[in-house]
């Protein structure tokens, strides 16, 4: 048995960044006084979800990853506390600014660098004015723990992030998330949507998935959005094992056995009986050749 223990976060968040950051401290020790070894807190944790309006003052909150005060400050927790902590951040590098995560390793070294694929754009989530598509592509890390893809919100609604990351090797795949309600319509509600399509990339890849959303209220001039909360971890059949409710914080906790899921994406066959010679719709943005 190779067992890892992972953990999903879930919290509200302000606009002081001292005060989110000292609450995503308080979840992660909670976290690993209870075992886990690979935690996650949700997207954009430091602030108040800013994409809410197009706002360009709050461009000044990107900062070079070795600047970012969450980063500096994760990196002694994740040493002290022997953990592996993926750090949501707003980059700036140069004139680019990204919606990134850094892979902070069980001795607070950072592994590295992912920056969001997908950027959506809709009421309430104006996030191509903020951020600029990353260059990156996709990637997975060894940490002291398992191999782990991390992607970031609006990428867990593409099924290529998950298979993608999963035919890299990971072993786990996490997903940090903002997602609430939809300003221009209360009757919208999208949160079954969204465990369900994640539900199904931890089962079409075998691979289990570790989501953190943020939870509350957060408002904007004239709107709103009401974050569903609702984290979760799925395991590798696509079975929640642990879930929150839409307006829980704390943490989520659960041990997997890495030989035994890979065991069973093996013994399944979904990536032997793979045909990418035949994808090349894949590749395009029609479906054409």
């Amino acid at each position: 048995m190779r067992n890892v223990t992972v953990a999903a976060t879930q919290m509200s968040c302000g606009w002081d960044v001292e005060t989110n950051i000292a609450n995503g401290e308080k979840l992660v020790r909670e976290a690993a006084s209870k075992g886990a070894q690979i935690i996650l807190l949700q997207e954009l944790f430091e602030r108040c979800y800013f994409c809410q309006k197009q706002k360009e003052e709050y461009l000044k909150f990107a900062t070079p990853a070795e600047e970012n005060p969450a980063i500096l400050h994760f990196q002694k927790i994740a040493a002290e506390l022997k953990v592996v902590l993926p750090i949501s951040f707003y980059e700036r590098a140069n004139n680019a600014y990204y919606n990134s995560v850094a892979i902070i390793d069980a001795d607070g070294s950072n592994l590295g660098i992912y920056r969001k694929t997908h950027i959506p754009d809709g009421p309430g989530y104006s996030e191509k004015f903020y951020f600029t598509p990353g260059d990156t592509g996709f990637k997975v890390w060894d940490t002291a723990y398992a191999r782990i893809g991390v992607g970031i919100c609006w990428d867990q609604w593409f099924p290529e992030t998950a298979r993608s990351m999963a035919l890299m090797g990971a072993e786990l795949l996490f997903y940090p998330t903002a997602i609430g309600s939809e300003p221009q319509d209360a009757d919208i509600d999208s949160r079954d949507h969204w465990q369900l399509t994640q539900q199904g990339h931890a089962a079409a890849n075998l691979t289990p998935l570790i989501a953190s959303n943020r939870t509350g209220r957060e408002t904007e001039g004239d709107q709103f959005i009401e974050f569903y909360g609702s984290s979760f971890i799925a395991n590798e059949f696509g079975q929640k094992v642990k879930e929150f409710d839409r307006k829980d914080a704390g943490v989520l906790v659960h041990t997997f056995d890495l030989d035994q899921t890979a065991s069973n994406r093996h013994a399944w066959g979904v990536f032997r009986d793979r045909r990418p010679d035949l994808y090349q719709p894949l590749m395009t943005k029609d479906g054409g050749r």
